[in-house]
């Protein structure tokens, strides 16, 4: 399984020019991949600088025919002329997928900083090794407030499923809105989560749980336990970011870090101010 993570920044890459098109040729370079995580996802939003108001989420599905397209809209927000406007992630999978969930994540009020509604998309995807819950969200960048309430919300969705893994008993097979779907404990949390290695919430993330729901844990950090990490962000893109550093991460649930083969960053691309992070299990 390869699945692929990348902000794409509302498809805009350093050269300021927005194209869906080139996001997905360059995912396509570094991988066949399985699974593609992208947040920064924007339909009908021409005040983003270089789009022209496109409905990227059915773009990029279009231009991906064999994969499953989740769209998740964090912000939901009437636009100008008449319709609505969104902006969130998006999981496409050649797998096929089971439940989908759309977590609002908390938002609580913070004065000193502005904010924007944030989500956590989750896709349990039919694996070759059994069913994994694919999650991917993009965390709050200038509230720390909210950052910290997200991150708590992360962890308590990822028990919760967990729990229903371990607890559930009754069945319901009637294929109608109470049919009974997995939650497998097993899950691939990805995203932008706006915060560096050595932030007190990284390790919150991969904090143990006292219910017998399988930790979180940093792939790269299982992977190159002596490897200086990778840059997710500021690479190319020295406008928006002085220096570069890391902020997008994969964390496996511990149950499948044996099917943990390989992680790596494409440095190269400049199709967003982030890079897309490869990781690959077996």
């Amino acid at each position: 399984m390869k699945l692929i993570t990348w902000n794409v920044q509302w498809c805009r890459g350093c050269d300021g020019r927005v194209d869906p098109r080139r996001i997905v040729a360059h995912a396509r370079a570094l991988a066949d991949f399985d699974v593609l995580c992208l947040q920064e996802v924007a339909a009908n939003f021409p005040a983003l600088a270089g789009s022209r108001g496109e409905n990227q989420f059915a773009l990029i599905a279009d231009l991906l025919p064999g994969y499953a397209a989740i769209p998740g809209a964090a912000v939901d927000a009437p636009a100008q002329g008449g319709g609505r406007r969104a902006f969130g992630n998006m999981i496409l999978s050649r797998y096929p997928v089971a439940q989908v969930l759309r977590i609002q994540l908390p938002w609580p009020a913070d004065p000193q900083a502005n904010g924007m509604p944030r989500l956590l998309l989750e896709a349990t995807v039919e694996t070759p090794f059994g069913p994994v819950r694919v999650m991917t969200t993009h965390l709050e960048y200038y509230s720390a407030v909210q950052r910290a309430a997200q991150v708590e919300a992360v962890r308590a969705r990822h028990a919760e499923a967990s729990g229903h893994a371990r607890l559930d008993r009754v069945r319901d097979a009637s294929h109608g809105p109470f049919h009974t779907l997995a939650q497998p404990a097993s899950a691939l949390l990805t995203g932008d989560f706006n915060l560096r290695p050595e932030d007190p919430l990284h390790e919150r993330l991969g904090a143990p749980f006292d219910d017998g729901t399988p930790a979180l844990v940093d792939a790269w950090q299982h992977l190159h336990p002596a490897r200086a990490r990778a840059h997710t962000i500021g690479v190319h893109d020295r406008e928006q970011w002085p220096a570069p550093y890391t902020c997008d991460f994969v964390f496996a649930s511990a149950d499948l870090l044996p099917r943990l083969r390989a992680m790596r960053v494409d440095a190269d691309t400049q199709a967003s101010d982030h890079q897309p992070v490869l990781v690959e299990l077996g």
